[in-house]
């Protein structure tokens, strides 16, 4: 019997990693890591560039959330240049962002982890994606589900210049202002955006809800765990990604914290593994004790459940509805399963899709003034947004004439690494039994991370000096002849 179960590649993540479970003498689990070998050393070969090429450079970092990345970097430059937006310049930014959020958490649900559910978790692995997402529901809603990304993607791109590497974002602003032609374009798009969130909403009843299996599956200790969690909420405690207060509650609901996303640095820390390049992020203000969970545990998690989580509800009608289904499912309290991330990130989709929808709407949006020019001198600024995947800080220190000096990038996926490292070791522990484990167990382990929707390109910006690396030199017949090795 084999002491070791490698899942290498992991699929339908953004990025490269793997699972290694290691078991004892019996077949029991001993201990699953979920390792991330690439790195990528963005917070480092930005130092002597110029603050402004930011917004541009970081969001190169991923071609799945570069927006995330392009609106974090422009906010870090409106503190940094200590300069506002003009009401019309904030505004076409959230539409923008409201667009983007809508169209990746399409991505992420039917691209990525709707497939486990629309078409099965233990359905063969070349049916889980969206091709059998396709099969399953309809060539004519797959159509509308590539249809919808498409439109949304149109717009950013007219109006952001590019759909994948925006160049619209400004310290104090924005580079172009919205004609009512674009603004008309946004009104369509986003009322094609508000129909599609309900469709998708309801086909997730239908799936999950309706299917006690399923139902059963999501809220299984396998994939419950009780941390803290954080997300950004408005005035009014309620959900917002675009700017906000970062909110932390505990395990049993009670507020920990609440602090501007200036202050961050005074309550999140970072712990390192030998087995990852990726930190681990934990509450200053509870201490690092390992990988538990728990109210003595700093391990706190992001994304879209935490989100809700945080939240008294969401700001826009249809969203609050859908919220208020959750919470007479789930409870009123914060939600610890794990897989209830996927129902919490159709509901942000359709918060999205409204808040696109009203945003549009509104007669301010189309104001020509749409930008303040800086006058400060540079020193330090700090952006926080909620990407996708979670809570996203940028932080830039600069000198006198803007040339960075240092920068630290910590993203979603980072927030929530601590707490994937724990789904994934648990799942593993609960799922694989007398050594043995079949790929749609595999698949399902996997699952524990995919929830997340886990960004690990996002993830890894430290620089140790070298990048570790083996090479294997192997014949013909796939024998090892020598092995060479820098740890």
């Amino acid at each position: 019997m084999s002491r070791e179960i490698l899942i290498d590649p992991m699929t339908r993540l953004e990025g490269h990693g793997r699972i290694h479970i290691f078991l004892d003498d019996d077949g029991a689990v001993d201990r699953a890591y979920l390792q991330v070998p690439e790195l990528r050393g963005f917070e480092k070969f930005v130092q002597g560039r110029r603050a402004e090429d930011m917004p541009q450079i970081t969001s190169r970092i991923c071609g799945v959330c570069p927006m995330a990345h392009h609106m974090a970097a422009t906010k870090a430059l409106d503190d940094l240049y200590q300069v506002e937006p003009p009401p019309a310049g904030r505004k076409i930014r959230e539409l923008l962002y409201s667009a983007f959020m809508a169209e990746d958490h399409a991505l992420h649900f039917f691209f990525l982890g709707g497939p486990d559910f629309i078409v099965g978790p233990d359905a063969p692995a070349q049916q889980r994606n969206i091709l059998g997402v396709v099969d399953a529901v309809g060539l004519e809603i797959g159509k509308e589900v590539i249809g919808v990304r498409k439109q949304l993607r149109g717009l950013v791109a007219a109006v952001a210049g590019k759909a994948i590497h925006p160049v619209f974002g400004l310290p104090g602003g924005v580079s172009r202002g919205l004609s009512e032609e674009l603004r008309q374009q946004a009104a369509a798009a986003a009322a094609r955006a508000v129909d599609f969130s309900q469709f998708a909403l309801g086909a997730f009843r239908q799936t999950v809800l309706g299917n006690p299996g399923y139902a059963e599956f999501v809220t299984s200790e396998a994939y419950t765990h009780r941390t803290y969690y954080m997300g950004l909420v408005d005035a009014a405690n309620k959900v917002t990604f675009y700017d906000g207060t970062i909110r932390v509650v505990g395990p049993g609901g009670k507020e920990l914290l609440r602090f501007a996303g200036q202050d961050y640095l005074d309550h999140v820390a970072e712990h390192v593994e030998p087995w990852s390049y990726m930190k681990f992020c934990f509450l200053k203000d509870i201490g690092w004790h390992g990988f538990a969970d728990g109210s003595a545990s700093g391990v706190y998690s992001v994304a879209p459940l935490a989100r809700l989580n945080v939240a008294d509800g969401m700001a826009t009608p249809r969203a609050q509805d859908a919220y208020e289904e959750f919470a007479a499912t789930l409870g009123s309290g914060p939600v610890h399963h794990t897989l209830a991330n996927h129902w919490a990130r159709i509901i942000e989709m359709v918060y999205a899709a409204e808040r696109m929808a009203e945003l549009a709407a509104d007669p301010e949006i189309t104001d020509p003034q749409v930008r303040t020019l800086p006058s400060a001198v540079p020193r330090e600024g700090i952006g926080v947004v909620e990407a996708p995947r979670g809570t996203l800080f940028h932080h830039y220190r600069t000198d006198g004439g803007g040339l960075v000096t240092a920068a630290n990038l910590i993203v979603a996926t980072q927030n929530n690494a601590a707490r994937i490292a724990l789904s994934v070791d648990k799942a593993a522990r609960a799922l694989i039994q007398n050594g043995r484990a079949d790929e749609g167990l595999l698949n399902q382990v996997e699952m524990s991370f995919r929830a997340y929707d886990p960004c690990f390109g996002c993830s890894t910006h430290s620089l140790p000096g070298h990048m570790a690396l083996i090479v294997e030199v192997r014949d013909a017949d796939g024998t090892l002849v020598q092995e060479i090795r820098r740890d």
